[in-house]
């Protein structure tokens, strides 16, 4: 019974839908959906419907009804809302994560290497002349310094984190 019920009402559902998905705003899959899960509900709680067609339209109206009413209800986002507020809590941790492993990394190195590092990364924006200044060392000896310490650094932090293509 239910298979005869529900072939003899899928070309009036189809063309039901059709119709009342252009009026609602809607797809008409999701309103043929809509309404034959109502037609199974009802027949397991009271039987098919004394007018199966009649029945049938006015569960597609109701279905439009309630698909416009649930349009005007709800707000679809302008972006994403991570997008609006910078970083999401994830992201910062990991950055915060990151940058406390640099720091430990950067104080562990040698001689002068934690020193020279940090005023490279000042953020009071030294110049080579000041940051010789402040460690007393020439400034002619201020690049190959750094690029000792820098090869340190990479070598204490590990290849995963030094690799091009690791950075993100």
């Amino acid at each position: 019974m239910t298979y005869d019920l529900v072939a003899a009402l899928q070309p009036l559902l189809t063309a039901e839908a059709s119709a009342e998905a252009h009026a609602s705003g809607s797809e008409p899959g999701d309103i043929e959906q809509a309404v034959w899960v109502r037609l199974l509900e009802r027949m397991a709680s009271d039987g098919p419907p004394p007018d199966p067609r009649g029945w049938l339209r006015e569960a597609v109206r109701t279905e439009g009804r309630r698909t416009r009413r649930t349009a005007r209800l709800e707000r679809p986002y302008r972006a994403e809302p991570s997008d609006d507020h910078g970083p999401g809590p994830e992201q910062l941790a990991l950055t915060a994560a990151r940058y406390r492993a640099l720091r430990d990394a950067v104080r562990r190195l040698p001689g002068r290497c934690p020193r020279l590092l940090e005023a490279l990364l000042s953020p009071r924006d030294l110049t080579y002349r000041e940051i010789a200044g402040e460690l007393g060392i020439s400034q002619g000896s201020l690049g190959p310094e750094r690029s000792r310490c820098l090869g340190c650094l990479r070598r204490l932090l590990g290849p995963e984190v030094a690799s091009p293509d690791a950075r993100g």
